[in-house]
């Protein structure tokens, strides 16, 4: 609806700010050429586009001012945000339209997919149609297929037997000072981990994952789980329309990070920032504690009500602190259909082109910053400082090191929980306490550059000073819990 009217409101005088009046001020101050009609630009300008304000004051810098004037005016007559009025209004005339041009059947009969539709929508019926995508799409074809079989191929096969391998001969016979053959072939090279990890085994995961979000977008059940899970959000200060990065860092949570962009405000994108770094475990990582957690139910369980309360609570908590305007939240719900293979496999590539362009650079990054570590020692210290806080919580002291190269990977860390289990380190309990603590505990490298890259440096560290303390917290509390209850 380009040229269409957004709503003929009644002009009151000079001081009239309605979608009308502001839309026909702000198209007599444009003057450049923007390919598009006057009044378009004015319908994205007051929903706050920031690409188009970029680029009136491009082309029309004199009008900046005054349009920036019209459009807070606008939005102030409004008790709903602006995007919410004019998308009401394109309803509306959406509405309209259908009326003149479509005959609708006469009630009867609901056909089965408008069922399955309300269903899913439906605050209680639609749980367990949750429980079913996320038990088939997330554990079986992401966590077993993905993390399982696809890693244990590209890191166990292709990169431990042949390219590791390679690699480290090559460097050996061509490089004669160690401290460059660490670098790029070391335990923490760029080739033998920055690679490896970005290719053996965070690729196949999210790319598996991204097959599994391409076919619930497709299918027309995102926009439902969004509409089943607002209620809950709104509590959090987020909306429904957050959903999207929050099943998304399940895959990646770096690159869920990036994709709050498409949040529409500022408060809403740092909630789900700082939600993502604290409480959503990577694929990489739940695969791994579904490993340590193997033949104990009742421990996987106790870890995923905690984590689930830490969510709530956080969310809950910073809503009430965090300054900002509620959210608001409309969505189309599209008809339910069968997902098209050629829309899943375009989506599925253009996401795998996105992650290869975007978040292996900063795989490549994380390993010179270990490097940088090892070679000055500063590991060793980091590890001290360690010690007495998993002490703390009832941890050996050998665990130090498994929390600070967590935060380098985060399957790694948990991995090596499980190799303390095997080796009878830890008891069930500490098991408990250790997983709570290492799923909350600071991001990877890779997940805090790229907080730091949207959010900005202080927001980045003061994110990561809070999840650091928190996850401690936490940790403690459950361990004197434990304690207090007579497990040991």
């Amino acid at each position: 609806m380009s040229d269409a009217r957004v709503g003929k409101l009644k002009y009151e005088g000079p001081g009239d700010f309605s979608v009308e009046v502001a839309l026909e001020r702000i198209e007599s101050m444009l003057g450049g050429d923007y390919g598009i009609s006057r009044r378009t630009v004015g319908l994205l300008l007051l929903q706050g586009d920031s690409e188009i304000e970029a680029l009136v004051e491009r082309n029309d810098p004199a009008a900046v001012e005054d349009v920036r004037s019209i459009v807070a005016g606008a939005r102030a007559r409004y008790s709903h945000p602006l995007e919410y009025v004019i998308a009401l209004r394109r309803q509306q005339e959406v509405d309209r339209i259908l009326k003149q041009v479509v005959k609708m059947p006469v009630a009867g009969s609901v056909p089965f997919r408008e069922k399955l539709s309300r269903m899913m929508m439906h605050p209680v019926a639609g749980l367990p149609v949750l429980f079913v995508v996320l038990y088939f799409g997330l554990y079986k074809f992401v966590g077993g297929f993905g993390a399982g079989v696809l890693v244990d191929f590209l890191e166990g096969t292709v990169f431990e037997q042949y390219v590791n391998p390679f690699v480290v001969g090559a460097v050996d016979r061509v490089v004669p000072w160690q401290p460059i053959r660490e670098l790029v072939a070391g335990e923490y090279g760029v080739i033998t981990l920055g690679v490896r990890y970005a290719v053996a085994i965070i690729l196949p995961i999210v790319s598996v994952f991204f097959i599994t979000f391409s076919i619930i977008e497709d299918s027309g059940y995102l926009p439902r789980l969004a509409m089943l899970i607002d209620r809950l959000f709104k509590k959090m200060g987020l909306s429904g329309r957050a959903v999207i990065p929050v099943v998304l860092g399940f895959g990646c949570d770096t690159m869920a990070t990036m994709v709050t962009r498409t949040l529409p405000t500022r408060r809403e994108r740092l909630l789900a920032t700082m939600l993502l770094s604290l409480a959503v475990p990577c694929s990489a990582q739940l695969g791994v504690i579904l490993a340590l957690f193997d033949g104990m139910p009742g421990l996987l369980a106790a870890w995923a009500v905690i984590i689930f309360l830490v969510f709530i609570f956080i969310g809950y908590l910073a809503a009430k602190v965090i300054p900002g305007k509620r959210p608001s939240f409309y969505m189309e719900v599209p008809p339910l259909r069968l997902p098209r293979l050629r829309n899943v496999l375009v989506k599925t590539f253009t996401r795998v082109k996105w992650y290869l362009k975007e978040v292996m650079p900063i795989f490549m990054l994380a390993s010179v910053l270990i490097w940088v570590g090892q070679i000055t020692r500063v590991f060793d210290l980091l590890v001290r400082m360690l010690e007495a806080p998993v002490k703390l919580i009832g941890l050996p002291a050998d665990a130090a090191k498994v929390f600070l190269f967590g935060f380098f990977r985060r399957d790694y860390g948990v991995a090596g929980l499980y190799d303390m289990s095997k080796e009878d380190m830890l008891s069930p309990s500490q098991l408990l306490v250790a997983a709570v603590a290492l799923t909350l505990f600071l991001p990877c490298i890779a997940h805090f550059l790229m907080t730091v890259k949207e959010r900005g440096l202080k927001t980045g560290i003061g994110i990561s000073v809070f999840v650091l303390v928190f996850s401690f917290v936490v940790a403690f509390v459950t361990h004197r819990l434990l304690l207090a209850a007579g497990v040991s």
